[in-house]
């Protein structure tokens, strides 16, 4: 019945910081649907932000900044995003480290965004052949 994934809202309590963020440090493009509404783009979907007191109808029922717990695909190293992240002095929380990705071993970094929601940037892992 369903095929994928068209967008996914992010509430966030600045546009302009969240924007700057997803952007700069994550490398995601930027499309601007109106003053409220941005759309970060991966590939064919949409991270789209919303601003925490949006008019915007219908939406969630408790619109959160920080709820939000993430997993991207990364098409670099995580070695490579490790050291793009320290150069721009965004703080890794955790990893790399193993992990269960919906197709598969995983190795993940983790921080967070500027409204604390919880980013993990994912490489599959190669399992070792006999």
């Amino acid at each position: 019945m369903l095929s994928g994934l068209d967008h996914m809202v992010i509430t966030v309590t600045d546009i302009s910081r969240a924007v700057d963020f997803y952007s700069r440090v994550l490398g995601l493009e930027v499309r601007y649907r109106d003053r409220e509404r941005v759309d970060l783009m991966l590939d064919d979907m949409a991270l789209r932000l919303h601003w925490t007191a949006t008019d915007i109808e219908p939406r969630a029922a408790t619109p959160t900044p920080g709820s939000l717990d993430l997993c991207l695909r990364s098409l670099l190293p995580l070695d490579e995003v490790q050291r793009h992240l320290e150069a721009l002095d965004i703080e890794v929380e955790l990893g790399p480290v193993s992990r269960q990705g919906a197709n598969g071993p995983i190795e993940s970094l983790y921080l967070r965004d500027p409204d604390g929601n919880l980013l993990e940037i994912s490489r599959p892992l190669k399992e070792a052949t006999e």
